[in-house]
């Protein structure tokens, strides 16, 4: 591709998901459910009887709110489609039309990527995470040609 020309705009529909992250979380996930169960194995049967309902229903919490935050760690993503953009922050998801995409940002050092949006505020992308690397400097690319790209579908 001779330098300064513009990469061709990805297919529709389009995903992109944090690999580092994913990796992260699931591996972090199965480390706490690991720990969990090899330190229960770890008791003795007098302390095992000596736990009450109460507490276990207590680390029972515990274990699913760490996964809670993981899981929306790793679901979180940015979809194109011909309409526009759907963004998946951990549990929330906001819907963009083409037209409300100004700019994406992904700034040295910043954890992930930015969207400027035509009402002047601006939306976290955490779908294309910074810590990827070379493949969230591609995926940035591909998002870019897709905002800047004339007769947008949706438009």
């Amino acid at each position: 591709m001779p330098v300064g020309s513009d990469p061709p705009a990805a297919n529709l529909p389009r995903t992109w998901r944090p690999l580092g992250p994913r990796i992260a979380g699931a591996a972090a996930g199965g480390a706490l459910a690991v720990m969990t169960t090899l330190l229960w194995l770890g008791f003795d049967d007098e302390t095992r009887a000596s736990v009450t309902p109460f507490q276990r229903g207590t680390v029972a919490a515990m274990f699913l709110l760490g996964f809670g935050c993981l899981y929306a760690l790793i679901r979180s993503q940015v979809q194109a489609n011909e309409n526009g953009l759907v963004v998946i922050n951990g549990y929330r998801r906001h819907e963009y039309v083409w037209a409300e995409i100004l700019a994406v940002h992904l700034a040295p050092g910043a954890p992930w990527v930015t969207l400027d949006l035509a009402d002047g505020t601006t939306a976290s992308a955490m779908g294309i995470q910074g810590s990827d690397g070379a493949r969230a400097k591609q995926a940035v690319r591909e998002l870019r040609a897709l905002v800047n790209r004339p007769n947008a579908p949706g438009d």
